[in-house]
C-alpha cells in the first residue's frame, strides 16, 4: 500500500466517494427553457443548440444579486437538470416555483431515486470508461466518457446497470459524477474498483471527510459554507457561472452593475497557518492592522499543506504573501488559490488550474 498522502493519491489516481448528499432537480413543460434561462446565470438557451448532455455551471441569485443557490445544470432528453445540495433542494424549489407564473413547467425532486458515487482525480474519466458495459456512454462507446469532463452529462451501464454520468466534481480534478438506482450501488462500486485494477491506477475508497479536504485544497466554495444571500459572484470569484451575452435573469442587473465598477469590496482567499489547526475555526475574525478584514468560513488540515482554511477577507488583503491576525493569538497568511494545484494534464475552463478562480461545485 502506497504510504503517499490519501490527497495525493487521489489527485494523480482516483478516488470514489459516496455523494447521496447531492441532489437533482427535473425542470419539465414546454416552457423550461425560456423560464430557466431567465432564472439562472448560465445561458440556459444555449445548452438548447449545443444538444443532447450540454451542461454549465450556474447560480440561482436574489435581485439583489445573492447567491440563493450554486447548479450544474445540463440538458438531457425532454428535462433541463439541476443539480445541487440536497438538503437545501425544499429551499431552493420554492424559492423557484414561486416564480412560475403561467408558465408550463414542473419542477420533481428526483434525489430519491439514484444513489450517487463520484469519481475523482487525474485517472477518474479512464476508469469510468473502463468500467463502462459495451458501447459505453451515448453517443460514442468507452472513450466517450472522456467528453462528459467538463460540465456535460450522458446515460451508459455499468455492471448491468444504467447510469447517468456528469462531468464535475469538487477535488478541482477531473470528475465524474455517476448516478445509478440504490440497487445498484455496489455493483457500480465493485466495477470501479475493478477496472482502476486493470488499469494500474491507485484507488482510494474515500469519505466526505477526505472530500472536504480536496474541496478546500482546491479552493471550491460550497453553498452553506462559502455560499449564502450575502454573497455576490465575484466575492466568490465565481465570474464563469456568469454568461454575459444573454438576455435578462434574475439578478442580472446587480450582475452588471459589479462588472462595469470592475471590483467588489470582498474575496474568497486561501489561508494557511504554520502549526496546528486548533486555532483555525469556521467564523473566526482576521484583522489586519488593528482592523477586522473578514472572517474564516471552512477549514482543513490538509496532509501536503497542514492547517488550511478558506475564508472572506477585504480585497486590500487579499494577496497572497498577506499575513493576518487571527482571532484569539498568532496569525495566518494568504495564500492563492487552488491551495493545492490540480495534477489533471487538463482541467475545467476556468477551473482550479486557473490561479485566483476556483470552479463551482457544491
Amino acid at each position: 500500500m502506497s504510504t503517499r498522502a490519501l490527497t495525493t493519491r487521489v489527485r494523480e489516481g482516483v478516488g470514489l466517494f459516496a455523494m447521496d448528499e447531492r441532489g437533482l432537480l427535473e425542470v419539465r413543460g414546454s416552457d423550461r427553457i425560456r423560464w430557466l434561462d431567465g432564472m439562472l446565470s448560465a445561458d440556459v438557451k444555449a445548452l438548447e443548440k449545443r444538444g443532447e448532455g450540454a451542461g454549465a455551471p450556474a447560480l440561482f441569485l436574489t435581485h439583489r444579486g445573492a447567491i440563493v443557490a450554486d447548479f450544474h445544470v445540463g440538458r438531457l432528453g425532454d428535462a433541463l437538470l439541476l443539480e445541487c445540495q440536497r438538503s437545501e433542494i425544499p429551499r431552493i424549489r420554492a424559492a423557484l416555483e414561486k416564480r412560475i407564473i403561467a408558465d408550463d413547467v414542473e419542477l420533481v425532486d428526483r434525489s430519491d431515486r439514484d444513489a450517487v458515487l463520484g469519481a475523482e482525480g487525474a485517472r477518474a474519466s479512464d476508469v469510468v470508461a473502463r468500467a463502462l458495459d459495451g458501447d459505453g456512454a451515448a453517443g460514442g462507446g468507452p472513450a466517450a466518457v472522456a467528453d462528459v469532463w467538463p460540465e456535460r452529462w450522458a446515460m451508459g451501464a455499468i455492471a448491468g446497470a444504467p447510469v447517468l454520468l456528469a462531468g464535475f466534481g469538487w477535488s478541482g480534478e477531473r470528475a465524474v459524477q455517476i448516478r445509478v438506482a440504490p440497487a445498484g450501488r455496489d455493483a457500480v462500486r465493485a466495477a470501479l474498483v475493478a477496472a482502476a485494477g486493470e488499469l494500474g491506477v491507485d484507488c482510494v475508497e474515500g469519505d466526505r471527510a477526505l472530500l472536504e479536504v480536496l474541496r478546500i485544497e482546491a479552493g471550491i466554495p460550497a453553498l452553506g459554507a462559502e455560499l449564502d444571500e450575502d454573497v455576490l459572484p465575484p466575492e466568490a470569484r465565481l465570474e464563469r457561472t456568469l454568461a454575459i451575452n444573454k438576455g435578462c435573469y434574475v439578478g442580472q442587473e446587480i450582475v452588471a452593475r459589479l462588472r462595469s465598477r470592475g471590483q467588489v469590496n470582498h474575496l474568497l482567499v486561501g489561508l494557511r497557518r504554520e502549526g496546528g489547526a486548533e486555532d483555525l475555526v469556521v467564523g473566526a475574525s482576521l484583522s489586519a492592522a488593528g482592523r477586522v478584514t473578514g472572517e474564516i468560513t471552512s477549514v482543513a488540515l490538509s496532509p501536503t499543506e497542514g492547517a488550511i482554511a478558506l475564508a472572506y477577507v477585504r480585497r486590500e488583503h487579499a494577496e497572497p504573501g498577506t499575513a493576518l491576525a487571527l482571532e484569539g493569538f498568532g496569525s495566518v497568511r494568504v495564500v492563492a488559490l487552488p491551495i493545492v494545484a490540480p495534477a489533471s494534464a487538463a482541467g475545467a475552463p476556468g477551473a482550479a488550474g486557473e490561479p485566483g478562480l476556483p470552479p463551482s461545485g457544491s
